[in-house]
């Protein structure tokens, strides 16, 4: 893979000399999209921007680690995803997690895969999300972790985790089948 025409392995390379160009390379390359994760987590820009700075120190400090088994973006989204979730649980904001009600609601997923939503629109509604639902929305649904994983990285039970999914996954429908009226 190339980033702004230089080989990825190169630019790996002189980041692991503390290259300046090559992390600026780096960062310019991947920013706005781990950008848009941390937003999605923490609901804030300003929060945001802390944790999205926070996530490429450890990124710089911690790339003599990376293996090439996976993708180079993939590595940088764990390390931005496990940055934003230390960066609330050290802000005590993952105890925000809403009570899971018997919610009846007109609207039904398969609403969900026949509107006409775009996926902006779609992820303002995932940012209306009470907290602790919007995180683990994000961690199951984003990120591919398993319940058993949110639940130990948050420290909430696992069915703590499932219910916030479909707490969350209610509110959307609910969020998005308004959309459409």
């Amino acid at each position: 893979m190339y980033i702004s025409g230089v080989n990825e392995d190169i630019i790996i390379a002189g980041c692991k000399k503390n290259d300046r160009h090559s992390q600026e390379l780096l960062y310019r390359h991947f920013a706005r999209k781990m950008y848009a994760i941390c937003v999605s987590y923490a609901g804030d820009r300003s929060l945001a921007k802390d944790m999205l700075q926070d996530a490429f120190i450890k990124v710089f400090k911690n790339i003599k680690n990376f293996k090439k088994d996976g993708s180079l973006e993939g590595w940088i989204r764990r390390i931005v995803t496990n940055t934003a979730i230390d960066h609330l649980r050290r802000n005590k904001k993952t105890d925000n997690y809403v009570e899971m009600a018997v919610a009846s609601s007109k609207y039904h997923v398969t609403n969900l895969a026949t509107s006409k939503v775009s996926f902006d629109e779609i992820m303002e509604q995932v940012d209306r999300l009470p907290e602790g639902a919007r995180i683990v929305f994000n961690l199951y649904a984003l990120d591919g972790y398993t319940h058993k994983e949110i639940a130990e990285k948050l420290n909430i039970t696992e069915g703590t985790s499932k219910s916030q999914f479909n707490r969350a996954r209610q509110l959307l429908i609910n969020y998005i089948g308004n959309l459409n009226l």
